[in-house]
């Protein structure tokens, strides 16, 4: 849900950008250490290793034994924790993700529960070094998020009243919210009249709006289809600040061109460029 987050978390360990970490969703999980290796966790989350505080952004060596112990998120969803050699879970359709919908991924494609084993694929792999994310590298997650929008692809289904409505009016996310997408709450988006909706493709990103008014973006674990109209879709540069809204955080929306657009994912690829450097270094 926050490519950033994990992309950091991998990087610290070495390890390569497509290797699973575990995300963890406001609260983390208590887990034993049963060899010595190295791990990162990426996102503002409160943990300990045998009892004494631990830091995020940066590496840290656990032995076979230690306990590191989880707690809630600060500020923002989620947290990352990567573990040198990454997480053996299979490769499905090119990913290691777990999809829980759809039964896909690691330990059966679910979540981790007690007692459960998390195999690594090679934790013995370690560098001497213990790398740190520089602080102007760090994102400050708020309540308040602004992202932007490419509007469309069903315009036609908005009336202009509609469409001025929901870029000028902050949206707050339902506890009806999870990896699937987010129902937002806020003033009613008005839609024309004698809609006719056929569905069509759904990817992640897309603000649907359904006939009640009320938005819903899609995230990462988005059906394939959907019957509802976009209005908009958010820039894919802003998907990783979306994935950490939880429930109660405002939402708002402001529309960009595609050349900014892509401007600003040439800047985000820059970006991941220059803290891969840095960490390298």
């Amino acid at each position: 849900m926050d490519e950033f987050s994990l992309r950091v978390a991998n990087m610290l360990v070495k390890n390569d950008h497509g290797d699973a970490c575990l995300e963890m969703t406001l609260l983390g999980p208590e887990l034993e250490a049963v060899h010595d290796t190295q791990i990162a966790v990426a996102g503002d989350m409160s943990f300990q290793v045998n009892g004494h505080e631990a830091e995020t952004w940066q590496t840290l060596m656990v032995k076979n034994g230690d306990t590191v112990l989880f707690g809630k998120v600060r500020t923002g969803c989620r947290a990352y924790a990567a573990i040198r050699g990454g997480i053996d879970v299979p490769m499905v359709l090119g990913s290691r993700s777990t999809y829980a919908r759809g039964g896909i991924g690691g330990m059966h494609g679910r979540q981790l529960k007690a007692e459960d084993y998390i195999e690594g694929i090679d934790t013995s792999r370690s560098f001497d070094q213990c790398l740190s994310l520089p602080n102007e590298f760090i994102p400050h997650f708020s309540a308040k998020i602004d992202v932007d929008v490419l509007l469309g692809p069903q315009l036609e289904s908005f009336t202009q009243k509609g469409i001025e409505t929901i870029l000028s009016n902050p949206y707050s996310v339902t506890i009806e919210s999870d990896r699937m997408g987010y129902r937002l709450d806020g003033p009613v988006i008005e839609r024309g009249e004698n809609i006719d909706t056929i569905s069509d493709a759904i990817l992640p990103s897309s603000v649907q709006v359904p006939a009640n008014g009320k938005p819903i973006v899609t995230m990462l674990d988005a059906q394939t289809t959907g019957g509802y109209p976009k209005i908009a879709a958010v820039v894919s540069s802003d998907l990783h600040v979306l994935g950490q809204a939880k429930s109660g955080d405002t939402i708002s929306f402001h529309e960009t061109t595609l050349a900014q657009a892509h401007r600003k994912l040439l800047e985000d690829r820059k970006r991941y460029c220059v803290i891969e450097s840095k960490l390298l270094r």
